[in-house]
């Protein structure tokens, strides 16, 4: 094969390959541990070409450097120099390059509806009201009839809502897709507000988070379907908003983008490093280095190089399938941070993992923030997610790990997201999205009504107590009194 073949076959097969930069000044070829035979062979080959090999390049081409190396034991100096070369190729092909290339996406700023897509609404349009949360349905019980709302909630709108109903927790749309592979994350509050699972009582507790709670629907944020860059901040302002009345802000997404403003705009509230995270998801989203700075593969790692949240103060559950490699588990020891894989739920048990999580989440003594990626449950449960991977929790195990987490923690948000209802043709993923935000909602309920115990049980759902019980109803006249004309 030719050299100018074997070039274009190679840049053909790592075309989409992330460019990653060297310094030649400080290369050292020893660090390369390149085999004696290989090494024999590039003597002649300039070191500023060899230095590629210290780039991600051949190993996203062959698997590992082993493999690169065993694929060159049968080609010449000129074949070698030849593949380094076209690896050279691509890597400065990948890079930005100030002549060709955009270095931001240009927006008309002379559009008369520039900012159309969040500008309010003004107050004196509307008619005099006082402030306060807003029943939507002309009916006193059936909270399934009129506008359809999260948890069957009255509707808020403007902080005085807020503030004036003395709201505990502020549930809020963020219909955001475009920092995500897939699209229809931007319709999963809609899919919640549509089904039921999200109010009422837990039958483990006996706690109806709506009877304790002061419970609203805060509406969707404006999101501009064209731009992640641009939706985020607004993401940011709207939660900072609902913290700033001291509701707890409760974000339904959307896709993961949402973590970073999510966080940022708790800790302009909070205070920076001032609360933990757990974050379950089947993915770390710590990655980094990509052409936009936010993707819903992305927050984590904003969130920690910013400051917002601490590294040690992050912790992971559910982590499983192709990603994070070695690197990334690497960059997760390196700062501290707690991590809870499937794999060590095979190993060691989810009891045990379980019991972990809690007391590592509640050991630091800071408030916590919640963000659940419904990805992190196996796609028997949620088939509805951009993103699936096999062999997730379930919802027996995620349901009490989270109400555990909500009694047992103040919290200061929490986040359910990247629920894609157009990829389930059923409302199974949008009613199991609405039972784990249920379950947060009991947890705070519980610690509100002072049960601070993760791991609490109603006696009455857990025991009959019979045949003691059955005889004392009788004694006390409690029992049914039979009667066959019942429907007559």
């Amino acid at each position: 094969m030719s050299r100018y073949k074997t070039k274009i076959m190679l840049m053909l097969a790592i075309s989409l390959v992330t460019s990653v930069s060297w310094a030649k000044e400080t290369f050292d070829l020893k660090k390369l541990n390149m085999p004696s035979e290989f090494e024999q062979k590039v003597k002649t080959i300039p070191q500023d070409k060899l230095q590629i090999l210290d780039s991600s390049i051949p190993t996203q081409l062959l698997g590992t450097m082993d493999r690169f190396y065993q694929a060159m034991k049968t080609k010449s100096t000129t074949e070698i120099e030849a593949y380094l070369d076209a690896m050279i190729e691509v890597q400065q092909a990948n890079k930005f390059n100030p002549e060709t290339d955009m270095a931001s996406i240009p927006l008309n700023t002379k559009a008369a509806s520039f900012n159309g897509w969040k500008a309010e609404r003004p107050q004196n349009l509307n008619p005099k009201r006082e402030p306060g949360p807003i029943h939507l349905s002309r009916y006193m019980e059936n909270s399934r009839s009129g506008v359809r709302t999260f948890a069957g909630a009255p509707l808020a709108i403007y902080p005085e809502d807020l503030i004036a109903g003395n709201v505990d927790v502020a549930i809020v749309g963020a219909p955001l897709d475009m920092g995500s592979y897939y699209r229809g994350q931007r319709f999963g509050p809609q899919a919640m507000r549509n089904e039921y699972g999200a109010g009422g009582v837990d039958m483990n507790t006996m706690v109806n988070p709506s009877d304790v709670l002061s419970i609203v629907d805060y509406g969707d944020i404006a999101i501009d379907n064209m731009s992640t860059e641009i939706s985020v901040h607004h993401v940011r302002e709207r939660v900072r908003e609902i913290a700033e009345t001291g509701a707890i802000p409760f974000i339904v997404g959307g896709d993961h983008s949402l973590e970073y403003p999510d966080i940022a705009g708790l800790a302009d509230v909070h205070g920076k490093e001032s609360f933990g995270v757990v974050h379950f998801d089947a993915h770390y989203d710590a990655g980094k280095g990509r052409t936009h700075w936010i993707t819903h593969g992305q927050p984590v790692y904003r969130a920690v190089k910013e400051g917002h949240v601490k590294a040690e103060n992050f912790i992971q559950v559910g982590l499983r399938g192709p990603w994070p490699g070695a690197e990334g588990f690497e960059w997760m020891r390196n700062n501290g941070m707690r991590y809870h894989t499937m794999a060590e739920v095979e190993k060691k048990g989810w009891k045990s993992v379980m019991e972990t999580a809690l007391s590592e989440a509640k050991a630091g003594g800071k408030k916590l923030f919640i963000s659940f990626d419904v990805d992190v449950l196996d796609p028997a449960f949620v088939p509805g997610t951009g993103t699936p991977v096999p062999g997730g929790l379930t919802m027996r195990e995620a349901i009490p790990i989270i109400r555990g987490l909500c009694t047992e923690n103040e919290m200061v948000g929490f986040e359910i997201v990247e629920l894609d209802p157009l990829l389930d043709p059923t409302y199974r993923s949008a009613l199991n999205a609405n039972f784990i935000m249920h379950a947060c909602l009991t947890g705070i309920a519980m610690r509100h009504e002072g049960i601070t115990e993760g791991d609490y049980w109603s006696e009455l759902t857990t025991e009959h107590m019979q045949p003691s019980a059955g005889i004392k109803g009788k004694k006390e006249g409690k029992q049914v009194v039979v009667d066959p004309d019942y429907i007559k």
